[in-house]
């Protein structure tokens, strides 16, 4: 063994060492790939080691946080994967957290809730931080705070070439500008300064489900409210099979406060179903963990939508088929933007496409490997019929669109040069990749 390797705090794996099937398994079960080392880091020490020997080793570097990625671009072929997992602690100090590179959703939702606190962050509580904010980080707080970028004070980042600095308003100031959107391309943050928020503890979600045939109806009255909808409200609409229709919105707040808008919902009309109901805050940032699960093999798209027209409301009905109830179609959603989200000048941060009105997803999960061509071909057509009224396309979103979607020419090119600077070998390029040779 090298030096590099008996100094290592943590644990390196190997293929046949205990835990190591357990450590390269990630969330879409489509990915079976066998890296030739994980580095289970425990400290800045081993991610400096870990980089340090792939380098030496000329062995390609994954990093995973909580291994979301729809492309599980965190396991590399016989590369090293470096596994932040042990990194996980979450500190809160007043209205800041600092958190572990390696740390989930969940455990920063913990951490700040003992003291009604909150940061924006996902909707699945299993996806890593890292991720998430390092692509933006949209959530429910998102149109009262901002994305999860935006409330970062400062990082600790691990660079390509071992050294450990800091970037903040004040210290790397470009290179803080470039994690804040840019996704993992600048180096491995090790640690997340975020500024926390007096959110309380109570939420409320409010559900209409219609059937199919109402469905166009619903949308247009649904889009209307949305745009008058306080901050504290994110309008969501969703597709389930049959052409099942469901729409309403979540609101992070004393749930008194959203009766008005609970009484502007009539304006739907008479649904088949409704669900309105308080819980907590933690609960809500839960309640999609079983949907978004671990163990199905998983493919998605989505785009950004600058409006919403009659004709883009008709398009994300059909889901790209004939008959959009038929079976075996993927779900469909939409999320509102708006709000904090573009309050932030597009210029000021790597995230791109703050004027969006509504993020569009479309996904579907399965377990049978023989469906793999079927069920991503009925993804792929349902995310071409939006397509002529979307602008770009969050970065976290990335599946086999080519990065320009997610960057305009002028930020793309300010991101090639930062990554020059950073990682001009292009060491960090398992990710939504910024070619520096672009």
């Amino acid at each position: 063994m090298t030096t590099t390797e008996t100094a290592f705090d943590g644990q390196l794996l190997q293929p046949g060492s205990p835990g190591y099937d357990q450590a390269r398994t990630v969330w879409n079960a489509m990915v079976d790939r066998r890296p030739r080392l994980i580095a289970r880091c425990a400290s800045v020490t081993d991610v400096v080691r870990a980089v340090r020997l792939a380098r030496e080793r000329d062995l390609e570097i994954g990093v995973r946080c909580g291994g979301h990625s729809g492309l599980g671009l965190a396991v590399p072929e016989d590369g090293l994967m470096i596994d932040l997992t042990p990194l996980n602690g979450v500190r809160v100090e007043g209205r800041r957290a600092w958190v572990g590179g390696g740390a989930l959703l969940g455990e920063l939702d913990r951490a700040a809730q003992r003291h009604g606190l909150a940061t924006t962050a996902g909707n699945v509580s299993h996806t890593g931080v890292g991720g998430l904010t390092l692509g933006g980080g949209m959530g429910w707080l998102a149109r009262q705070y901002g994305l999860a970028c935006d409330n970062v004070l400062s990082f600790e980042v691990v660079t390509a070439e071992g050294a450990v600095v800091r970037a903040s308003a004040t210290e790397n100031p470009e290179l803080f500008w470039g994690l804040r959107g840019g996704g993992g391309n600048f180096g491995i943050v090790t640690e997340f300064e975020f500024a926390l928020h007096p959110v309380g503890t109570r939420a409320l979600v409010a559900e209409y489900e219609f059937p199919a045939e109402r469905a166009t109806a619903v949308m247009r009255t649904w889009r209307d409210l949305s745009a008058e909808a306080p901050r504290r409200a994110t309008f969501t609409a969703s597709l389930g099979q049959g052409g099942r229709l469901e729409v309403g919105f979540v609101w992070v707040g004393d749930p008194t406060a959203a009766e008005p808008l609970v009484r502007r919902m009539r304006e739907l009309g008479r649904p088949r179903e409704s669900r309105v109901g308080e819980l907590s805050y933690l609960d809500l940032q839960q309640r999609d963990d079983q949907t978004g699960r671990h163990a199905l093999r998983r493919y998605s798209k989505g785009h950004y939508l600058p409006g919403l027209s009659d004709a883009a409301i008709d398009a994300f009905l059909s889901r790209g088929a004939d008959d959009p109830r038929q079976p075996g179609l993927p779900n469909a959603g939409l999320q509102a933007y708006g709000g904090a989200i573009a309050d932030v000048a597009d210029e000021d941060t790597a995230f791109s496409y703050r004027g969006t009105k509504f993020e569009y997803g479309t996904g579907i999960g399965w377990t049978d490997p023989a469906e793999d061509g079927a069920r991503m071909a009925a993804a792929r057509r349902s995310a071409r019929a939006v397509e002529p009224f979307a602008d770009g396309v969050y970065v976290n979103s990335l599946s086999d669109d080519r990065i320009q979607r997610a960057f305009p020419p002028a930020k793309l090119a300010r991101l090639v040069a930062l990554k020059r600077a950073y990682d001009p070998g292009n060491v960090f390029h398992l990710n939504p990749n910024i070619d520096p040779r672009a």
